[in-house]
């Protein structure tokens, strides 16, 4: 009871002195006054992160579709930073690295698990080709991201999703989130008649374009379906997905981010063979019979596609006609040409790449006139390599390329099998709608690369920490239990 009562006492305090310091800064430091105000700020990050990790991963994923980055906000030209998730990042990484290494938090079967595995090594060879990087300090700062990126969004949501209770509450706090930048997004695109032009960048400042916003979107759409159906959900979560469902298919119709639509195709026919237990072994063969025709009349396939001339303005319809136009459509044309530099520049640096992040700093040179665009420039602006893939393959070398394939394919493995392992049907639901999400993201990465940003980082990093977890604590549970919105 003394033990209580002096804590309250030393509460206020602590209360009273900071209230007299910040009249005295006030009055006489005033320059100081909206610095001093971040002292409680910083007080209740510290006292969330020693006490209450779960609750200071929560408000990260929360905030990150609402963060803005510095460039956006008109602060700075040069280091960019989104503001708050990426110091948040990085907090979090300092916090699980320190009691990693005290108290080995991660259950070894997480570590030694093949998705963890093959990440891991994508990290440690990521650092042997920052060294030997035509930029160092350029991949550096690329690789210091990724870094953060990582640890908090997987190993220690790794370490969260132990409770399966926190998975849902880890997507319903991005979604919920997203939804709010759906309203403002849907609102502000309104004023305009929701005019295909204007969808590109009337997501700003919360998205850079409608391609992000699209994958995200695209990612987070079979989740919401899939905790739909969940039995064990209450009735308010149920009523909170199918709001979030319908917004985020009205947004993604808006946002005319075909790329997105492309992938909840794909997402859709591998639920198809999952509903109909088609073996995966089966669906690779078929790929590869696919890829073999066409590389066989590939000649036929592109003078077909060349005919194709339909532009993505002028509505709905002429926006999915335009997917195949590859000989008007300057967004397609622009990609094949980010594409071809990338091959071009691999073949200079086919072992180590060009380092980490320093694309779009040196693939102007590799340009020809020929597939030059209305939209191209030397200046490494709008986007980068416009595919994961490739992006790796020019900026890691072929190593860095294979490993982000290993990743693509260890995730369709593990995704099949846990889809007909799990024994739980609530689970089994969850599982299918978040390995369909995380493929949407690897159809996505053939035709962008967003994986350098927080907005698309933490679903993704998140997503395959789901993964690991059903696989190694939650796939034999058989007893279900309610699993609702921020409960704890």
């Amino acid at each position: 009871m003394l033990s209580k009562q002096r804590y309250i006492f030393l509460f206020y305090a602590l209360l009273v002195i900071y209230l007299l310091a910040n009249t005295y800064v006030l009055v006489n430091k005033r320059n100081f006054f909206y610095l001093f105000q971040l002292i409680p700020v910083g007080i209740l990050v510290a006292y969330t992160t020693i006490y209450h990790i779960d609750k200071l991963v929560y408000f990260m994923v929360f905030a990150t579709p609402l963060a803005i980055t510095l460039k956006n906000l008109g602060v700075s030209d040069g280091i960019d930073l989104s503001l708050p998730t990426e110091p948040l990042m990085a907090l979090i990484m300092l916090v699980y690295l320190l009691n990693q290494l005290k108290y080995k938090v991660t259950d070894n079967r997480i570590l030694k698990h093949p998705l963890t595995l093959i990440i891991i090594l994508q990290l440690v060879w990521m650092t042997l080709t920052m060294l030997a990087s035509e930029s160092v300090l350029v991949s550096f700062k690329y690789l210091v991201a990724r870094l953060w990126f990582v640890f908090s969004c997987f190993f220690m949501s790794s370490y969260l999703f132990k409770d399966k209770k926190r998975i849902p509450t880890f997507i319903l706090v991005y979604a919920v989130s997203l939804g709010l930048v759906c309203v403002y997004t849907i609102l502000q695109h309104a004023q305009y008649n929701f005019d295909d032009k204007t969808a590109d960048w009337v997501v700003s400042p919360f998205y850079n374009d409608h391609t992000a916003y699209g994958a995200v979107l695209a990612m987070f759409i079979p989740v919401m379906c899939a905790m739909l159906f969940q039995k064990n959900n209450s009735f308010f979560v149920k009523m909170l997905c199918s709001g979030l469902l319908i917004l985020f298919i009205l947004a993604i119709i808006l946002s005319f981010a075909r790329a997105g639509w492309l992938s909840l195709v794909m997402a859709l026919g591998v639920l198809i063979t999952l509903l109909l237990r088609i073996k995966l072994r089966t669906i690779l063969l078929v790929l590869v019979i696919g890829g073999g025709l066409f590389f066989s009349f590939q000649e036929e396939i592109l003078i077909a596609l060349g005919r194709n001339n339909t532009d993505a303005e002028g509505g709905f319809s002429n926006n999915i006609e335009s997917v195949t136009n590859i000989s008007t459509d300057a967004s397609n044309l622009e990609r094949l040409n980010r594409w071809s530099c990338a091959i071009r520049m691999f073949y200079d640096k086919p072992f180590l790449g060009w380092g980490p992040g320093t694309y779009q700093f040196y693939y102007a040179p590799y340009q020809l006139s020929k597939d030059r665009t209305i939209i191209s420039t030397n200046f490494g602006t709008n986007g980068n390599a416009h595919s994961e893939y490739l992006g790796a393959l020019c900026e890691q070398g072929l190593i860095g390329s294979l490993l982000v394939f290993a990743l693509l394919f260890a995730t369709l493995y593990w995704g099949y099998r846990l889809v007909y392992t799990v024994t739980d049907k609530n689970m089994r639901l969850l599982t299918i709608g978040v390995f369909l999400g995380i493929l949407t993201y690897f159809v996505h990465g053939f035709l962008n690369n967003f994986l350098d940003t927080d907005k698309l980082s933490v679903p993704f990093w998140g997503f395959l920490a789901i993964l690991v977890c059903i696989d190694v604590y939650h796939k034999n549970e058989t007893t279900t239990q309610d699993v609702e919105f921020a409960k704890e």
